[in-house]
């Protein structure tokens, strides 16, 4: 029923009601109630406290009726259940026309508690009945009483008699009270829906909980609504006309797993099944008063009969299906475990491939580099020029054999950065077609929005010219050859038969031709080095292998696909990267130019070390010479100047030369290292990649390429030289009002730490300050290296917490600097890389890997012991 009719109901009722709140304040009340409180207007009481509206009676002092309502008041907001008052009198102030009067009235009171959501007492329901003309004939008859001796016999019978039927009724009421809450309570917990429509609308009488729950939540209220209002959307599904016919006829009507289509509130649909009767109610002269609808939702047990009935039907279906899926998991299987055997059998020829290029690369530097020097003794004589000359050519050609070679087994020390692989294949589009000539037409396709990877520029641009190389030797120079470059996703299927690939995001760079194809045989064996198809003489077998361990060591994938007579697509999976592009690499230029320097080669070999000596020797250097890392380090620890050590990878002992160089770099911070190796193995590369701030020069190299690195790196550290020059003529400038200690600084302790933190980062700058001031230490934060030397000279500081990447100096080259002048600070570098990435930190120097917590930060600073105020020295 709508609200409306209740609210029309409440007004109407002959019956006084009136509504409170929980602070005894009246909500509403109906025009019986306004009667008989002498006519009052509804908007003078709706939201006044009820004992100021109806106030103390003058002629009773004790005020007995009010204390009467407030005690029953406050029974039900303490109990929160009704409380019933038989008889309480009260004076009703009425105005006449000689004034206000008062008129004596008595009720009979039921109030009833309305509960929140949480069972607290929300509002408070008062039904009266107005009883005074009872207590009027009870007075007249108590009166007419006292006016005869004895009490008239009709009298006392009428009296009992209107008693004994009063009780009678009130007796009624509460059974039937009684009776209709348990009845409701039934109807509210029955197990299956239940609802009544009356009339030949069917109109919603009542619902039960389990109903509603059945068609879920609407806009509108249910009760007082037609059926084909409530539910618009079961128009059409048969129902309504089903509910006319039992109306018509007086017949029930029983379903079994019917299907009904309900709309959600957030418009989606929802199917469900059920088993329900219509029953027709019918009036005393046999018509229809309405229908009784009853049911369950057998939505389950339907879904379960469904399920059955297919798995039934489809039993030898789904045999066939398991079956054929174990025979595809059975060749997927067979085609891993030949991925494997192919895998490991590539790995293998890798191993064995790379240590032949290591001594290859040896022989040829020794032959290189005595033919350079050869060749300078002997300008004017054109004849052994020319021969010269072609030896030299030989040993690049050998060199680039060595190359390929060390890239198949994936031990060419890459130097990989973000490329834009759009702007690569732009680039060498014009080189591209000058390989391809003009009979082979050139399509490159660039997919939208195609990522980024991380790769060695220079290697890519290699495997795309080898296989660019190979396709039109396929395709007898005539044809056409296509490059696709797209974003592509390995999944977990793909993944499962190729185990050596990473599911994840790639860049896919395809190149198809149009050529011969391979045959099965070929294909299986295309990566492998010195395998070829081609005449003697014309291919060494190198090309795809080379480009094959490229791609692996690059962290990426390498697929082919090829069909004989139709053609060849060789896919190349790059993984993706999330950065921006890097700048291009800066190419060392210029003129040979040698130099006066003192260099520490070290050398195992010793052919190839007295070649490097010579070589450097012709160039100006002055030239110290060790075997082995040991010996190197002797010279090193002996104290004499050295200004770059020239060292090779792979050496005997047990000293290696990565931790020769560490060590060799606390001795003399200015030292430079350079490192040359035919054979990189794992010692300065790492997941394919060189090392951070490591300089390789591969073997063999030519003499220039020699000399051009050196001096790039004797510029380099000229220029770092100067800049500490200048920071300390800075330091020495610093004006004296910087000495003025900073207020974190000021109130210390004799346990508390001095920290000097530097960080660009701002937000990283005030969280660590915070950390550090709540485990009772002083901190002074700055935002670069120079500003922290002026801070160390300035004042005194026990801990230097630094990041490495820095605007201007670099924190290493801080802690560099703060290691010499001030020894007694405790030196931690703060940093997302690992130590392995951050070169060789100096014993005394602490790592502290971002992101850290003010956990970390504790343990760090506890480590640092009992804190002792000592002056800063001197820079």
């Amino acid at each position: 029923m709508p609200h409306t009719n209740y609210e029309k109901i409440f007004r109407l009722s002959p019956n006084p009601y009136m509504l409170l709140t929980a602070d005894l304040r009246f909500v509403d009340m109906n025009d019986a109630y306004l009667r008989v409180t002498g006519n009052r207007r509804r908007e003078d009481l709706v939201g006044q406290p009820l004992f100021e509206v109806f106030p103390n009676d003058p002629d009773d002092p004790n005020n007995e009726p009010a204390r009467q309502l407030l005690a029953s008041l406050q029974r039900v907001l303490d109990e929160r259940r009704p409380d019933h008052l038989a008889l309480i009198r009260y004076a009703v102030p009425r105005q006449t026309g000689s004034g206000e009067v008062l008129e004596e009235r008595f009720w009979s009171a039921t109030h009833t508690p309305i509960l929140g959501e949480t069972g607290e007492v929300r509002f408070i329901l008062q039904h009266t009945v107005d009883v005074t003309e009872v207590q009027t004939l009870k007075r007249a008859l108590r009166e007419s009483d006292r006016s005869t001796e004895e009490p008239d016999p009709v009298t006392l019978l009428l009296e009992a008699g209107l008693l004994h039927r009063a009780q009678r009724v009130q007796e009624t009421n509460t059974r039937l009270e009684a009776e209709r809450h348990h009845l409701r309570t039934l109807f509210d917990q029955a197990p299956g829906f239940i609802a009544f429509l009356s009339g030949p609308d069917h109109v919603f009488e009542m619902t039960n909980q389990a109903y509603l729950q059945l068609i879920g939540p609407r806009p509108q209220p249910l009760l007082g609504q037609p059926v084909r209002q409530a539910l618009p959307e079961v128009v059409g599904q048969g129902y309504f006309e089903l509910l006319d016919m039992v109306y018509r006829s007086a017949e029930p009507y029983v379903g079994h797993g019917m299907q009904v289509r309900l709309r959600q509130a957030d418009g989606s649909w929802r199917e469900r099944y059920i088993d329900f009767i219509y029953q027709p109610i019918l009036r005393k002269d046999g018509t229809v008063a309405g229908i009784f609808v009853q049911g369950n939702d057998v939505t389950q047990q339907k879904q379960v009969e469904q399920e059955l009935r297919r798995y039934r039907e489809h039993l030898e279906e789904l045999v066939e299906e398991r079956t054929s899926a174990l025979e595809q998991s059975e060749a997927e299987r067979r085609l891993a475990e030949a991925a494997l055997t192919h895998s490991q059998r590539l790995e293998a020829i890798g191993k064995l491939t790379g240590g032949v290029a290591h001594d290859f690369n040896n022989v040829l530097h020794i032959i290189g580099g005595n033919l350079q020097l050869v060749r300078r003794q002997i300008e004017g004589d054109e004849s052994a020029m020319r021969r010269i000359d072609q030896a030299v050519s030989a040993v690049e050609r050998g060199a680039r054999l060595a190359s390929q070679l060390l890239a198949f087994a994936r031990r060419q020390p890459l130097e990989p950065v973000v490329v834009d692989p759009r702007r690569l294949l732009g680039q060498l589009d014009e080189l591209l077609r000058r390989a391809l000539g003009e009979s082979i037409e050139l399509e490159t396709v660039i997919g939208g929005g195609l990522w980024n990877t991380l790769v060695d520029p220079t290697q890519l641009e290699n495997a795309i010219l080898n296989l660019v190389i190979n396709a039109r030797d396929a395709m007898d120079g005539e044809g056409q050859l296509t490059i696709e470059a797209s974003n592509a996703m390995l999944d977990d299927h793909y993944v499962q038969s190729h185990p050596d690939v990473a599911p994840g995001q790639y860049v896919l760079i395809a190149i198809s031709d149009t050529g011969c194809g391979m045959s099965r045989e070929v294909q299986e064996r295309a990566f492998e080095p010195f395998y070829t198809t081609k005449a003697a003489g014309h291919g060494t077998g190198l090309g795809l292998s080379m480009v094959y361990g490229f791609v692996k060591q690059s962290g990426g994938h390498i697929k082919l696909y090829s069909e004989e007579g139709y053609g060849t697509t060789i896919k190349i999976y790059l993984p993706r990267s999330m950065q921006e592009e890097a700048e291009p690499p800066v190419v060392l230029q210029g003129p040979v130019e040698g130099g006066t320097e003192t260099i520490l080669v070290v050398e195992d070999d010793p052919a190839v070390r007295a070649t490097v000596v010579d070589l450097l020797t012709d160039l100006g250097y002055r030239v110290l010479k060790a075997h082995d890392g040991q010996s190197a380090l002797a010279i090193v620890q002996s104290g004499v100047a050295i200004d770059l050590l020239f060292t090779d990878v792979v050496m005997p002992g047990p000293l290696r030369s990565p931790d020769l160089a560490r060590q060799a770099k606390q001795l003399l911070p200015d030292l430079e290292v350079l490192f040359t190796s035919g054979y990189t193995e794992n010692a300065i590369v790492h997941g394919g990649r060189l090392d951070p701030g490591v300089n390789l020069l591969s073997k063999p190299y030519r003499r220039e390429d020699l000399a051009r690195k050196l001096r790039h790196l004797f510029r380099n550290r000229a220029q770092r030289q100067a800049l500490a020059q200048t920071v300390a003529t800075r330091i020495g400038d610093v004006p004296a009002v910087q000495a003025t200690p900073s207020p974190a600084l000021a109130a210390t302790t004799p346990d508390t730490l001095r920290i000097l933190f530097v960080e660009d980062n701002e937000d990283l700058r005030v969280m660590t300050e915070d950390c550090v001031q709540a485990l009772g230490h002083a901190i002074l934060c700055v935002d670069s290296a120079e500003s922290a030397l002026a801070r160390l000279q300035a004042g005194r500081f026990d801990v230097l917490i630094t990041d490495v990447n820095l605007p201007g100096m670099s924190g290493l080259e801080l802690v560099r600097l703060a290691r010499a002048h001030y020894p007694a600070l405790q030196l931690v570098v703060a940093s997302g890389y690992g130590s392995e990435d951050l070169g060789a930190l100096a014993d005394n120097v602490l790592l502290l890997r971002k992101p850290y917590d003010i956990a970390e930060l504790e343990v760090l600073l506890q480590g640092f012991g009992q804190h002792q105020a000592a002056p800063a020295q001197e820079a």
